[in-house]
């Protein structure tokens, strides 16, 4: 006998051996039992979660030959054909491949022929949503009264786009993601009988990977013996499933929370060195966020790690805010890291935004607060010698490097590009738009303040951003972005400009006004 594959040699035979789905289980346990079975179901989920398994499950109970009302024997003639796939009464239709009108109208006509060996004709419709309008509209009158021996029964991932009046004449069964914890207890008794030896930890990941669906999960078990044996490792499950297991995903997040932006971006660059990838170097960052987050917000009882590793994360959790954590995600888990899979530069423009101080507005008194005086508007003068902050005269701006120029005159070049700098970006022509000169320019802290002979002067907070964007290619890239907003060629120049002092920003927020510049 031909060999299968570990998804259909353990295929559920009957509705108690499915897998995590007890409240579908259940009420067609009951229905068969009473003999109040529907003439037409539907069942939705994600994929491998045994919409079509239990349809043919309910295919074999309603047609076994030895009359048991609540579950095939699977012994019978009926059941060993249903279960071969070679019953003739019971027909699966790949709605994706044939979702056209001419399908349903052979369907509707061939409905009408009573079955030829069962004592139900029943049709398994999978992906009902990708029937055409017309194909779904010639089923509706044969779905809602079909002859007595028909059954159907109908399986979509995609509900939404199945249309309402289909949807009304079914009975609806919705199918939900299976637990790790049940993927795992599955996936070990698959190994008992098939004589495989795996680490517990090995088949958690697995079950993590198959994010719910335990044919996946099969699946990959199935690569696992294939490659390696019937004796598996953990870092060879590592290995096929793309996972670093690396440390250093920890070691960044300690770094996230403690500001380290130096230490953090050697880390990034240590793990490229080393050829891991980093996309899913990014996914494993991602996923210590979000089990900081849980343990952040006291959901601990939904984080599968150890005892040890709990407790790491309680340590992390006391050093840092909901708010940070809540950034660090938003930042890390938008990252595209496709236009180069070698390239460092998205992570390490995250983690410099990570670093970004977050402004505590309830910290700065409010225009409505009692106690709040704003003095009299004041026309600011151009910049001078000296610079005093009223009402802190003794708080300084750092030393930056600073370029002489007089404000900018009405429409002048400079006070349109500053104005427009988010659409000069965004605007970027198409095959430029991937690039990591753009990534750059849409970081926190870049922006252009003057024009010098026919010389952009861009302003970048951090030196990394200085360094990178000073490379031949990305000099180009900006050159031709800018060049084009401008409608002539123009160069580019950059300088370093650090962050300005955040106390005199505060103040400039509650009325202060800077009267003086002093330079050291």
């Amino acid at each position: 006998m031909a060999s299968q594959v570990f998804y259909r040699k353990w295929r559920p035979q009957t509705l108690a051996e499915i897998v995590g789905q007890e409240q579908v289980t259940q009420t067609l346990g009951n229905a068969l039992k009473s003999g109040r079975v529907s003439h037409a179901y539907l069942f939705y989920g994600p994929r491998g979660t045994g919409k079509t398994s239990t349809g043919r499950i309910l295919a074999k109970a309603v047609n076994c030959l030895s009359r048991s009302k609540s579950k095939p024997c699977n012994a019978c003639d009926m059941c060993r054909a249903i279960t071969e796939g070679r019953a003739l009464d019971v027909i699966e239709i790949d709605a994706a491949s044939n979702r056209g009108i001419d399908e349903i109208r052979d369907l509707r006509e061939k409905v009408n022929y009573a079955p030829t060996q069962a004592r139900h004709k029943v049709y398994i419709i999978d992906e009902v949503h990708m029937l055409t309008k017309e194909a779904a509209n010639a089923l509706l009158k044969t779905l809602e009264e079909p002859p007595p021996y028909v059954i159907f029964i109908l399986a979509t991932t995609e509900i939404h786009k199945v249309p309402p009046t289909i949807l009304s004449r079914c009975q609806r069964f919705d199918f939900r993601r299976i637990s790790q914890t049940d993927v795992v207890a599955k996936l070990t008794s698959i190994c008992d009988a098939e004589g495989i030896k795996i680490e517990p930890e090995g088949l958690r990941l697995i079950a993590r990977s198959a994010t719910g669906s335990l044919r996946d999960a099969e699946n990959l078990l199935e690569q696992l013996t294939t490659y390696y044996g019937t004796e598996v490792g953990l870092h060879q499950v590592q290995a096929i499933l793309g996972i670093t297991g690396d440390q250093r995903a920890r070691e960044l997040v300690r770094h996230i929370v403690n500001n380290d932006v130096s230490a953090g971006v050697s880390t990034i660059n240590n793990v490229n060195s080393d050829g891991l990838d980093l996309r899913q170097f990014n996914r494993e960052v991602v996923e210590y966020l979000r089990q900081l987050l849980l343990i952040k917000t006291g959901s601990e009882e939904a984080v599968d790690l150890t005892a040890e590793d709990i407790a790491e994360l309680k340590e992390l959790a006391n050093k840092t805010s909901l708010a940070q954590i809540l950034r660090a995600i938003k930042l890390f888990g938008q990252l595209e890291i496709g236009f180069d899979n070698y390239s460092t530069l998205p992570l390490e423009l995250a983690l410099v935004d990570c670093a970004q101080p977050l402004v505590e507005e309830s910290k700065i008194p409010a225009a409505t607060s009692p106690q709040y005086n704003p003095p009299p508007p004041v026309k600011e003068a151009p910049p001078s010698k000296k610079q005093a902050v009223k009402p802190m005269p003794k708080v300084e701006p750092p030393k930056a490097e600073r370029i002489p120029t007089t404000p900018p005159e009405l429409h002048s070049e400079i006070e349109r590009l500053r104005l427009n700098w988010r659409q000069v970006i965004e605007q970027a022509p198409e095959n430029v738009k991937r690039t990591p000169a753009v990534a750059i320019l849409r970081s926190a802290g870049v922006k252009p303040v003057a024009i010098e002979d026919n010389t952009v002067v861009l302003a970048f907070r951090y030196p990394i951003h200085k360094e990178r964007m000073e490379t031949a290619e990305n000099q180009q890239v900006v050159r031709e972005i800018i060049s084009n907003f401008l409608g002539h060629p123009c160069q580019v120049r950059c300088i370093h400009e650090p962050e300005d002092n955040h106390l005199v920003e505060a103040a400039k927020r509650i009325g202060a006004q800077v009267t003086s510049v002093e330079e050291k």
